[in-house]
């Protein structure tokens, strides 16, 4: 199992690094002044120069991006131009509302999801695998700055049942989680489906049901056992996004996650912030994708050769 993680952990190294440096020559050469921002357009000549000194931004770019490379070594993010504090400690700020949304949105879709899949594949072509698809294709289909907006209009507005926006207690955390997890639970539901109706016509299965086992069994101990890896896949790629920062969400929920902290540095032209937020977006991902080929080892012990 070493032998084979260590060409995926040196690859993943790669793609965090060429992640880096796009962002770094994206964030420099898109239209925008940080200085301009932080000081206005009033501001005199003098003053954008001795900001501009003093921020490192009257560097070639190149010696800029070897300066961003020489901190990452270093494991320090830099110093946000706007609040003038350290990234690393911005995003540990902010990182424990986004860990509660994406744990929340997941678990949810994850209660949706899998007894609906199930269910649609042990009642294929009838009434409740029609309802089951249906929903999932309207929950996939919905964005999500449109259902944010519509649920706070109906629950928060219309019935006062929850608060409108921010992070006041446990009730905040119901429309953001739903919004999310609902379209998540579509897709899952759809992965849960199909990857069970695929195992459901395995010869194993027909065997278990020719030895008398009922169908509760043939479900629970041998079909769904090996329908979990494609299942695994997709959550461990969704609960990689969610952890990335769900930015359309909590911008529209005012959640104060890594996601509306994105943003606001985008706005406002806060190059370090970008680049720690997209660094660790790219690190979440390869932490994720890691996981997942663990546990699969754990799940199939075919893939870590102790199998048949």
């Amino acid at each position: 199992m070493p032998e084979a993680l260590a060409p995926r952990l040196a690859a993943a190294a790669l793609v965090v690094l060429g992640v880096c440096t796009l962002v770094f020559l994206l964030v420099h050469l898109v239209p925008g002044d940080p200085v301009e921002a932080m000081l206005g357009e009033g501001a005199r000549p003098a003053d954008r120069v001795a900001l501009a000194a003093a921020l490192g931004l009257d560097r070639p770019l190149w010696d800029q991006y070897l300066i961003y490379l020489g901190r990452l070594a270093r494991f320090d993010l830099g110093q946000s131009f706007v609040y003038q504090r350290p990234v690393a400690g911005l995003l540990a700020e902010r990182l424990p509302a986004t860990l509660t949304l994406a744990v929340t949105a997941l678990t949810l879709a994850l209660i949706i999801a899998v007894p609906l899949g199930v269910l649609a594949a042990c009642r294929r072509g009838r009434a409740l695998d029609g309802a089951a698809m249906t929903f999932s294709l309207i929950g996939s289909s919905m964005p999500n700055f449109w259902l944010g907006p519509l649920l706070i209009w109906v629950f928060s507005l219309g019935l006062g049942w929850t608060p409108v926006s921010g992070r006041e207690g446990p009730a905040s955390l119901i429309l953001p989680a739903l919004t999310l997890g609902t379209g998540l639970a579509a897709i899952l539901a759809r992965m849960v489906r199909s990857s069970v109706l695929e195992v459901l016509g395995e010869d194993y299965i027909r065997t278990a049901r020719a030895k008398g086992l009922g169908p509760m069994a043939v479900l629970w101990g041998h079909a769904l056992r090996n329908a979990w890896l494609p299942v695994l896949t997709l959550a461990g790629l969704q609960l990689g996004a969610l952890l990335g920062g769900a930015v359309i969400t909590e911008t529209v929920f005012a959640w104060p996650g890594v996601g509306s902290l994105m943003v606001e540095a985008i706005q406002g032209r806060d190059y370090p912030v970008v680049q720690g937020c997209v660094l660790l977006v790219s690190l979440t991902y390869v932490a994720v994708n890691t996981a997942t080929d663990l546990v699969y080892a754990w799940v199939d012990p075919r893939i870590r050769g102790t199998g048949p």
